[in-house]
């Protein structure tokens, strides 16, 4: 179905002076919530769409006849019909949500003679009705005190509903049809002066005492308890259960819901279903146009006769703004086709190798090799890996290797929440965890969440939406709460975005998805004093840029561009503020398969994707070139930064301030910004020496007496007393330099006694244009202590 929300008066602010949210935004955010209710007797909501000009679709599932279309049903159904609308009703009551809406078109009877409410969240969505222009409710089923009183309606509107269309049906017969609506609504404020029975009352004024007298006191006690005419004398639906009327159905149901527990184990859920729907083709607007719900109208027709300074418009009222209840039914035709050669043993995916299912494992193998982008569109690949990932997740943490090692391929993008909760650990009573958490106490950080909240990622509908920000301020709340050693830093919110993004209807598991990453990634970044933390990543990040890329470096370093100029923003929030959460998503799909060093080189890939610009600007054209950052290719971005941090040794990335970082023993930390180039360790050295000896090239610059003395195999030596240091050309050392001149993939490490040595002729190497530049850590000394095999006489 769809309908318009109320347009607001233009260039109207709110309280904070910015622009009101429209009111489909509202409903759009408010209504998430929906999609999250899971009850045999009320039907799913799949989707709510926000289209041009305020129009909202609702997608919701649809599964039988409307109680409307019945006719001449046995007592016995009409009970069960009766008992299984107040399972449903009372399920939303616990959850705080009032129908407003019943009526026979809304009760859908499926082909196992079982009830699901439909549109029961219409009322709630719309705020109580405030957010449309047309009233909510069927006048006939709408309890007298709703047209007396403008305020919410409470839970026993729904039981006076239920009692006039369970009346309706007891008699057999339609109360009050074929009069205009004032004539209805008089008819409803008249029971209110009814001192008798109204059911008995209903049957007198229609002709079916008889029918009446016939049917048990049970049946009559229960019609009655709903159609009190005091709302504090009328049962809530839940009241209305224990009424000697159902005490057989009661204990049916509890004996039903054990049975049920263990049937459709492998039946695909209906959220899983619509999304494979979409992929294959399936578009709910061009539905909606074929039926003629959407119609586009000569614009000559939207002309105002009259708008006025204040900005109100003034004609011909728009019917569009109406409510609409047709309900247009989705074929599934194209989605069963595209799947219709899948075995159902697929529905079962493999978790060992004895279940394996070949042709599944074939597709999914060979697709794995395309582009991200088309794989996310394919709906047979995405069936299977949901199927896979589904099971994976059932049994976590259990599988948590496991979903590693899917995640390295892709994540399909309805199960990223949780995969990303599995990929960071998460385990336990999160919901019980956060609940403990005071979200509520003002504290002094609140003025500064309220200001940055409205500017973050405000594009996106979720986000932008009055439950978005609600959701938005009770995360960084909890968090300043949570963590007394930190502050809030400006960029916090953009941090937490993407993963309210993702659990918008799971606010814990996006509070221990936050606070999992920030100590994963970003170690003390929220220190009030987190000037050396910030220094000390930033030079980092300046020797990773000289050790992948010295040109760009020397050049940066020419025009005195620094890191601190740019790229604070960068790593602060993990990129978050500076790409759109579309792009965030696949970027850190892969950033969580990484440590903390992952970020890093995502930087570089991305000045890597910028470097022809930069190396023909100057300072001020580079200035201005990240202040208006050009559009990067994310996939490319990814590649690219997996390539790099699976070439680089772990140690050359290490900082002092990374979370759980293994030093080891006598490695001493350089002055942070004295040394352009990083330091390897004497284990990541010997690992690469012993495993893969043609990516090393090892310099040693001690003099040549010491050198003979005993060295390492294969290493070149020039003495650093020999270099000229003022010059530039690195064939001013000599044919034996040339492996540093040929070198492209390789990494160049200086051994030498000393330090100071080592890193002048490391900044002479790298002014040279040598790719991969390193300084052993330690030097020759740290590694006869480690290793003394490894040093041989070069006589």
């Amino acid at each position: 179905m769809t309908f318009f929300a109320q347009s607001h008066p233009v260039e109207v602010c709110g309280s904070n002076g910015l622009p009101l949210t429209p009111n489909s935004i509202t409903i759009y955010g408010k209504s998430q919530f929906l999609k999250t209710i899971r009850h045999p007797n009320l039907s799913e909501y799949l989707d709510i769409i926000r289209s041009k000009h305020e129009r909202i679709v609702v997608v919701s599932e649809y599964n039988g006849e409307p109680l409307s279309n019945k006719e001449n049903l046995h007592v016995n159904n009409i009970v069960k019909i009766a008992f299984q609308c107040l399972l449903g009703l009372g399920h939303m009551n616990e959850l705080g949500l009032v129908h407003r809406h019943l009526s026979p078109d809304n009760i859908l009877i499926n082909k196992t003679e079982n009830v699901q409410l439909y549109n029961y969240g219409l009322y709630y969505m719309t705020d109580g009705g405030k957010n449309v222009s047309f009233p909510i409710g069927y006048p006939k089923y709408t309890a007298p005190e709703v047209f007396l009183s403008s305020g919410l309606s409470g839970v026993k509107v729904d039981s006076w509903s239920l009692g006039i269309i369970i009346a309706e049906q007891l008699l057999g017969k339609q109360i009050w049809s074929g009069i205009k609506l004032s004539q209805c609504l008089r008819k409803v404020l008249s029971l209110i002066h009814c001192e008798t029975s109204i059911f008995e009352r209903l049957a007198r004024e229609h002709n079916c005492y008889n029918v009446y007298e016939e049917l048990s006191s049970e049946i009559k006690e229960f019609v009655d308890s709903c159609l009190q005419v005091h709302s504090s004398k009328r049962k809530t639906p839940e009241e209305l259960l224990q009424l000697p009327l159902f005490v057989d159905l009661l204990m049916q149901n509890e004996q039903e819901s054990e049975e049920n527990q263990y049937k459709n184990v492998i039946v695909r859920k209906m959220n899983e279903l619509y999304y494979l729907w979409q992929l294959a083709g399936g578009d709910i607007t061009v539905e909606l146009k074929k039926q003629g719900l959407i119609r586009s109208r000569p614009p000559i027709l939207s002309i105002p006769n009259l708008v006025i300074l204040l900005g109100q418009i003034f004609g011909r009222r728009d019917t569009a703004g109406l409510l609409d209840l047709r309900v247009i039914k989705v074929p599934l035709d194209t989605l069963r086709q595209r799947l219709s050669h899948i075995p159902y043993i697929a529905n079962y995916p493999w978790l060992t190798p004895e279940m394996r299912v070949h042709a599944q494992e074939d597709l999914t193998n060979a697709a794995s090799q395309l582009p991200l982008i088309i794989r996310e569109r394919d709906t047979e690949y995405q069936f299977y890996r949901l199927v896979l990932y589904d099971r994976l997740l059932q049994i976590f943490p259990l599988t948590r290797e496991a979903i590693i090692k899917e995640a390295h391929k892709d994540i399909p993008p309805p199960v990223r929440g949780a995969v990303w909760a599995a990929l960071l650990d998460i385990t336990g009573d999160v919901q019980k965890r956060y609940d403990m958490i005071d979200k509520e106490t003002p504290t002094h950080t609140d003025r500064q969440i309220e200001v940055d909240i409205p500017r973050c990622h405000q594009y996106s509908e979720l986000l932008s939406s009055g439950a978005g920000h609600e959701r938005l301020q009770r995360l960084l709340k909890a968090w300043v709460r949570n963590n007394p050693h930190y502050v809030y830093w400006q960029g916090l919110d953009s941090l937490t975005a993407p993963f309210l993004y993702l659990n918008f209807n799971n606010e814990a598991r996006a509070f221990e998805c936050l606070s999992a990453f920030i100590p994963k990634y970003l170690h003390k970044f929220f220190l009030k004093d987190n000037s050396a933390v910030i220094q000390e990543y930033l030079g980092k990040f300046s020797q990773i840029i000289a050790f992948h890329d010295p040109q760009l470096a020397n050049h940066l370093k020419s025009i005195n561009f620094v890191p601190e100029l740019f790229a604070i923003p960068w790593f602060l929030t993990m990129f978050s503020h500076v790409f759109p959460l579309h792009k965030i998503l696949h970027l850190w799909d892969k950033l969580l398969l990484g440590d903390s060093s992952f970020p890093l080189l995502v930087g570089l890939a991305i000045l890597k994707q910028l470097r022809d610009s930069l190396l023909t600007s100057g300072f001020n054209e580079c200035i201005l070139l990240f202040s208006d950052l050009p559009e990067i290719d994310i996939e490319l971005c990814v590649k690219d930064s997996m390539t790099m941090y699976q070439n680089t040794p772990p140690s050359i990335t290490y900082r002092k301030h990374q979370f759980n970082g293994l030093k080891e023993t006598n490695w001493t930390d350089p002055e942070p910004g004295t040394e352009r180039m990083p330091r390897i360790s004497v284990d990541d050295f010997l690992n690469l020496l012993n495993n893969t000896p043609d990516r090393i090239i090892a310099v040693d610059v001690r003099n040549n007496i010491q050198f003979e003395r005993g060295a390492v195999v294969g290493s070149i030596n020039i003495p650093f007393t020999s270099v000229q240091l003022s010059q530039t050309n690195i064939d001013t050392l000599g044919p034996h330099a040339k492996p540093l001149v040929d070198n492209k993939n390789s990494i160049v490490v200086i051994i030498g006694p000393h330090d100071q040595n080592n890193a002048l002729f490391a900044d002479f190497l790298i002014k040279c244009g040598v790719t991969g530049v390193c300084s052993l850590q330690g030097g020759i000394y740290a590694l006869r202590t480690k290793s003394p095999n490894i040093i041989v006489p070069m006589r």
